[in-house]
């Protein structure tokens, strides 16, 4: 009986529940230094745990690291799950677009919901962008639907109407309660994202065509945008040949000194390596590739059809175009980002 009471005395009993803390914390502490093994171990699926950058922090290291972050359009899940795996494998956040056709054919509030579940799910930075918009109110609708950034599309315009529709825009998402970045495009590149015979109609590549410096500054500072897509010598689309005509690096440059903002190319379907990484390093930080992606996908099923021509299971011919996708933006990434 005296051992027991000796036991059961208070001064027992904190002396046991010290021990179970500390051996509980011991515990802990070995967990987590074996939950940071397998972190360090398996990287790529403990990207940014906590999911806390923002595309506008995210765009912003990659004009500091001169790198750049690929923008790649969607109009089915499974070019979206080809996109997502790609930066997924190569551990490098990735910008899904859709344009105001794409967003038609998926569903502005679906996209928004399909893109938000993986960004979820896996603790990724995936962002999602309205790409070519070209009013207000589509703009609004992308904004109020959860996008990350929109791009306002005003390229055809007047200097002063692009300027009147995109400073409307800005002033929307400064007051949605949330961050969404505005993108500006200024000289017109083009607007179908498809394979050419030729140069589009209405394109000029010679300089004075070219979006001008100081014009640039101008259209920055009085609409505010955190992005603008110049015209630099690329064009929407990509021709048959499967080679554009070389960028303009020197006006990319100036550009880019004379703005002091993140520039977005458009159009990078069909332009060279060296074009890429010149671009990036002289003031590029955002890539869109929308042909090429459409143009692999394509012809993966087709063949896919081909050779399996009774196949009526949809995931299963559908497949080799995914993984096709997957293919051409993992490739697009590794220079994008200098891996």
């Amino acid at each position: 009986m005296l051992g027991n009471q000796e036991n059961n005395s208070p001064h027992s009993r904190a002396f046991s529940q010290t021990r179970f803390a500390q051996t509980t914390l011991q515990a802990n502490s070995r967990s987590s230094l074996f939950s940071n093994f397998l972190c360090n171990v398996q990287n790529k699926l403990c990207y940014n745990r906590t999911m806390a950058k923002t595309l506008k922090q995210t765009v912003w290291e990659a004009k500091e690291k001169k790198v750049a972050v690929g923008h790649f359009n969607i109009s089915n899940l499974e070019a979206l799950w080809g996109i997502f795996r790609a930066a997924q494998s190569l551990n490098v956040p990735v910008i899904i677009g859709v344009s105001e056709g794409e967003r038609d054919f998926v569903g502005v509030k679906q996209v928004a919901s399909l893109v938000k579940s993986i960004r979820e799910e896996f603790d990724y930075p995936i962002y999602l962008n309205a790409d070519h918009t070209y009013s207000f109110d589509k703009v609004k609708e992308a904004i109020d639907a959860g996008f990350d950034s929109v791009i306002v599309d005003g390229a055809k315009l007047s200097f002063e109407e692009n300027v009147k529709m995109t400073k409307q825009c800005v002033e929307y998402a400064r007051n949605c309660g949330r961050e969404v970045l505005v993108e500006a495009e200024l000289g017109y590149i083009g607007q179908s994202s498809k394979v050419l015979d030729e140069i589009p109609e209405g394109v000029m590549l010679d300089e004075s065509s070219l979006t001008d410096p100081a014009k640039a500054k101008e259209f920055v500072e009085l609409t505010g945008v955190d992005m603008l897509a110049p015209a630099v010598g690329n064009f929407h689309g990509m021709l048959r040949g499967g080679v554009d005509p070389k960028l303009n690096i020197e006006r990319v440059k100036a550009i880019s000194e004379a703005t002091g903002i993140p520039l977005v190319l458009h159009g990078g379907s069909g332009n060279s390596e060296d074009d890429f990484k010149q671009a990036i390093a002289n003031g590029i930080n955002i890539v869109h590739i929308n042909t090429e992606i459409r143009l692999a996908f394509r012809d993966a099923v087709k063949k896919a059809l081909q050779e399996n021509p009774d196949e009526v299971a949809p995931y299963k011919f559908l497949k080799p175009g995914m993984l096709a996708v997957q293919e051409v933006v993992a490739n697009k990434l590794r220079f994008f980002n200098n891996l």
